[in-house]
């Protein structure tokens, strides 16, 4: 009798791996696109023409084999710099192609579940002052926080370190990360609520904001809060902001296992977690202008391009385009389940769309060609 029922359940638990392994394949792998076609190196300075032209291929491989890509940006010379959330920072170069070697490696980062080197920006004069940041996670005792550190380049060195924030409470999990400067020349951060979701709703705490800084990391006069940081709250995980052609900030944040959300985001507003999420409305507290419902997007990078917002999803594996038109906005899919998980979306110079994927992230199940940068020509979507 004993040996029947082992039997039995060696049986069952060998179905329940089959079962499992086979829904992770149709979710991940089954419909992901291979060899896509890869652009000769070395990569060719982008075209200054705000447009990509209409014979170039609706996605191209730019760069492969990286490992967990998290944010990038063009140099002047339309060079691609990124992060790996590991603790390093890579170059495409615009005429040798992929580096093999890093161009830094930050051996202060703490690469903890969702944290790591996560995001990374150019100052507006970058040409001029060569000044780049970047956000990571670090380890202080038994704690973990995030910090933002300056550095100049000085062609492919790093010299003049210098944290302009640190401190920013941090976790395993919702470590925000985007950095990008706004029209208005002040750097924006997201913060993510370090999963003590009543903080998003502190004023106090950097958790579950969206920071508005100057370049240096002091704190604009002109901020809606006095003294503070603080440029909106009561955010989750917001993990991408961008501006549209009228100058107004939007930014996704990733809701609770599904109600993700699409924000228009306003000086001193409140966007409401944990008190509200999804439709739901609350005196004093902004709805998103769109949700996902009962689906999970994962929102991440987003990008502005001719009418249209570009977002990626990790769990939703999917291109998001958001269309705004006459006061709507109409969502629009794209690569479904194509690339994989995707992670940052950013305008090139050339008008195209450059999309990182985030498959060895450890909650995808990579090919032998992930992750990637991958170009895509938005006039053929």
């Amino acid at each position: 009798m004993g040996k029947r029922v082992g039997f039995i359940i060696v049986i069952s638990l060998a179905v329940i791996i089959v079962v499992v392994s086979g829904l992770l394949w149709w979710n991940f792998r089954a419909s992901r696109q291979i060899n896509l076609p890869a652009v000769p190196q070395p990569v060719p300075t982008p075209a200054p023409t705000p447009q990509p032209t209409g014979d170039a291929p609706l996605a191209v491989a730019i760069a492969k084999n990286l490992d967990i890509p998290w944010s990038l940006a063009f140099l002047p010379d339309g060079s691609i710099i990124f992060t790996e959330r590991q603790g390093r920072i890579k170059l495409i170069d615009s005429r040798e192609g992929l580096l093999p070697q890093p161009l830094l490696i930050m051996n202060d980062v703490a690469h903890v579940g969702e944290g790591g080197l996560l995001g990374l920006a150019l100052h507006p004069n970058f040409a001029s002052n060569h000044l780049l940041y970047v956000y990571h996670t670090y380890q202080s005792g038994n704690q973990l926080f995030n910090r933002i550190v300056r550095f100049r380049m000085n062609g492919r060195t790093f010299v003049d370190k210098q944290v302009i924030l640190e401190n920013i409470p941090g976790a395993s999990i919702h470590d925000g990360g985007r950095l990008k400067f706004g029209p208005d020349g002040k750097l924006y951060v997201t913060i993510g609520d370090a999963s003590v979701s009543d903080n998003a709703q502190d004023k106090g705490s950097l958790s579950g904001k969206i920071l508005r800084l100057n370049d240096d990391g002091t704190i604009p006069s002109d901020n809606p809060f006095p003294n503070s940081p603080v440029y909106s709250y009561g955010h989750r995980n917001p993990e991408g902001i961008t501006w549209d052609n009228k100058g107004r900030l939007w930014a996704t944040e990733h809701g609770s296992s599904a109600t993700d959300e699409l924000n228009l985001v306003e000086p001193g507003k409140n966007y409401g977690w944990p008190v509200i999420r999804g439709d739901a409305t609350a005196p004093g507290m902004v709805s998103p202008v769109i949700q996902s419902g009962q689906d999970t997007w994962a929102p991440t990078g987003i990008a502005y391009w001719n009418g249209s917002l570009f977002f990626t999803g990790l769990r939703g594996q999917t291109l998001y385009q958001a269309v705004i038109q006459d006061g709507t906005v109409t969502l629009k899919t794209h690569f479904v389940r194509d690339f994989g998980r995707l992670r940052d979306v950013v305008v090139g110079p050339d008008g195209m769309l450059y999309i990182l994927t985030n498959n060895r992230d450890g909650r995808g199940v990579p090919t032998a060609e992930d992750d990637q940068l991958i170009r895509v020509n938005p006039g053929k979507l």
